[in-house]
């Protein structure tokens, strides 16, 4: 049996600190690569991690040694395939139709950019991590979810410990024990809001999921809100930091787009540029080879789209970030059944809504000191601050 090659120095502190050269080393030498302190077989070429996801036949996302489980305190629909996944998924979907983001959630996501972008001081240095980009997706994601009355530094604490639980590979029992704070205190959160939901039905999830004709069981509606308290609030949070410091700091990338008003080619290229998601597990379930290496039945194998959205065959520089380059497919939302569900409601908040309103409200918006943003993340990546001065 010739396995793929073995790895036992590359480090989760090195992949959590700065991934990228090597992604770019692991694609031209070996990108089929079993890594020890993942325990997994990373796959860093985007033919490789697309086919992975379009076959959850072969690929299964119940990857039995995830985190997540334990983190999440469920089986959740991310580690699920077929009907079962289909069927959770599907209680949440109307929430995100596109008749509720035209006419309720774009609305209700511009009046609370106004307002946050109200409270920013002018003319002198602010992080737009702590005032804008981490409240903001908080408030607009609770109201979605049908929890507002979860305060934004509330939703943040989740958000972060859930996603820090569920990246938890070297298995920390401190970040466990944070998500299993979040997990309490979000289950306190929906039974308190629960009853509302049902008697004063309206499209929020908690609502659409609880009034359903055939509802899911609670723990999986539990479930259900912790994966999009999970994932809703880092995804367009770290987005938003991440295209603003690409266009600052390619001040002709940001004045072409003010010409021209095609904010959606930023959002494309910051997602791709550093995907949010970086990461994803699938448990091997027969026998199969991939590059011509064996992939035994019963090992995981991790598709990283930080390095199929960087891959020398789809982008040209891919390590830049460039709104001009020529578009290609990348993978920051995922592929096949697991397409993530608020792709579109991130599309319109930031490429349609809050980009153009941002730099409307602030056209000499500058960066203060570039070096200084600290960037971090092997699972969810983005940058853990952005001082600006809003002019």
């Amino acid at each position: 049996m010739a396995l793929a090659p073995y790895d036992d120095t590359i480090t989760i502190p090195e992949l959590t600190a700065n991934p990228y050269p090597v992604y770019r080393k692991m694609r031209a030498e070996s990108p089929v690569l079993r890594v020890a302190s993942v325990g997994r077989t990373l796959l860093t070429r985007a033919e490789d991690a697309r086919a992975v996801k379009d076959n959850p036949d072969l690929f299964s996302s119940n990857d039995p040694n995830t985190p997540m489980e334990r983190a999440f305190h469920a089986q959740t629909l991310m580690r699920k395939d077929g009907p079962d996944h289909k069927a959770e998924r599907m209680a949440m979907a109307p929430t995100f139709s596109p008749k509720n983001l035209k006419g309720l959630w774009g609305p209700a996501y511009e009046q609370l950019a106004n307002d946050y972008l109200d409270r920013l001081p002018r003319d002198e240095v602010v992080d737009l991590f702590p005032t804008l980009a981490g409240p903001l997706s908080a408030r607009i994601l609770a109201v979605i979810l049908g929890i507002p009355g979860a305060s934004d530094e509330d939703m943040q604490f989740w958000s972060q410990a859930l996603i820090d639980g569920a990246g938890n590979f070297g298995w920390d029992p401190k970040l466990f024990e944070r998500s299993d704070l979040a997990h309490d205190q979000i289950v306190s959160e929906i039974n308190r809001q629960a009853p509302t939901a049902r008697q004063e039905p309206d499209q929020s999830a908690l609502s659409v999921m609880l009034n359903a004709e055939n509802p899911i069981e609670m723990s999986q509606v539990v479930a259900n809100i912790k994966i999009a308290i999970g994932g809703g609030i880092n995804e367009p949070r770290d987005a938003l930091l991440t295209i603003l410091y690409g266009l600052l700091t390619n001040p002709d990338q940001l004045q072409a787009l003010k010409e021209s008003g095609d904010w959606g080619l930023a959002f494309e290229e910051g997602v791709r540029w550093v995907a949010p998601i970086q990461v994803s597990s699938r448990l091997v379930t027969e026998d199969t080879q991939i590059r011509g290496f064996d992939i035994p039945k019963g090992d995981v194998v991790m598709t990283v789209q930080a390095s199929a959205n960087r891959d020398e065959d789809l982008f040209e520089n891919g390590d830049r970030f460039d709104v001009f380059r020529k578009r290609s497919p990348h993978q920051s939302f995922g592929s096949g059944p697991h397409h993530c569900l608020g792709t579109h409601l991130a599309r319109m908040m930031l490429g349609k809504i809050m980009l153009p309103l941002i730099f409307d409200r602030f056209p000499n918006m500058e960066l203060v000191t570039p070096e200084d943003v600290v960037w971090k993340g092997f699972g969810f990546r983005g940058p853990l601050n952005l001082p600006v001065r809003l002019n």
